[in-house]
């Protein structure tokens, strides 16, 4: 392809406003690098994890209004799988770790972990949320909409052979239990939607473990 005359290099992959762009339209490559970011805005508060003057409770607020929002920044574009849900959790416990100064070669459960610092998990249940509620957003909008037709597919393009890839809207459909004609009429109320969204996500998180 050219523009002007020029040629555009063709690449595999390329950043864009803070999120990684794929050939392949995968979000797993992206969800590593948000994950990593966030591993590495943690790390640079090392010494606040390690000091004795601030409370537990107290670095675990940190860790969410500081750490987190780099790990899940455009996560509402994100499609879930097992794997990514498992790397999302894992994240969280490691940071939970580093607030109480537990390696891992402690041997200590991610059960002890959570007890001791006397939360639950809820970072997962964070991305499910902001999604549903996105997705919620995105179809009260009236008139045409790109986003609203690409969540939808209904856009026209040409099926690859094969298995084909978990979509976006199997992410929605699964954590609600309602088919696509049951929620356009459920995000019709805004604030019951994100009652619902907020109720699904948990929900779906606990089950799950």
């Amino acid at each position: 392809m050219s523009i002007n005359g020029e040629q555009l290099e063709q690449v595999h992959e390329f950043p864009y406003l803070g999120s990684l762009i794929t050939d392949d339209s995968e979000c797993t490559r992206e969800i590593h690098t948000r994950l990593a970011k966030g591993h590495g805005m943690g790390s640079k508060l090392k010494k606040i994890w390690q000091s004795h003057g601030i409370s537990t409770p107290t670095k675990i607020r940190l860790i969410k209004a500081l750490v987190w929002p780099v790990a899940m920044y455009g996560c509402e574009s994100w499609t879930l799988r097992k794997p990514e849900e498992a790397k999302i959790n894992a994240f969280e416990m490691k940071c939970l770790r580093q607030v109480l100064r537990v390696s891992w070669t402690a041997k200590k459960t991610n059960e002890w972990v959570l007890n001791t610092a006397g939360v639950e998990r809820s970072l997962l249940a964070s991305v499910k949320e902001r999604k549903l509620v996105y997705f919620g957003h995105v179809m009260r909008k009236k008139g045409d909409s790109l986003e609203k037709e690409i969540m939808q597919g209904t856009t026209p393009d040409s099926r690859s052979r094969g298995r084909p890839k978990r979509a976006w809207m199997s992410n929605i459909t699964s954590w609600t239990g309602l088919s696509v004609e049951q929620l356009l009429r459920a995000v019709e109320d805004g604030y019951q939607w994100r009652l619902t969204a907020h109720d699904a996500a948990n929900l779906r998180v606990h089950e799950d473990g």
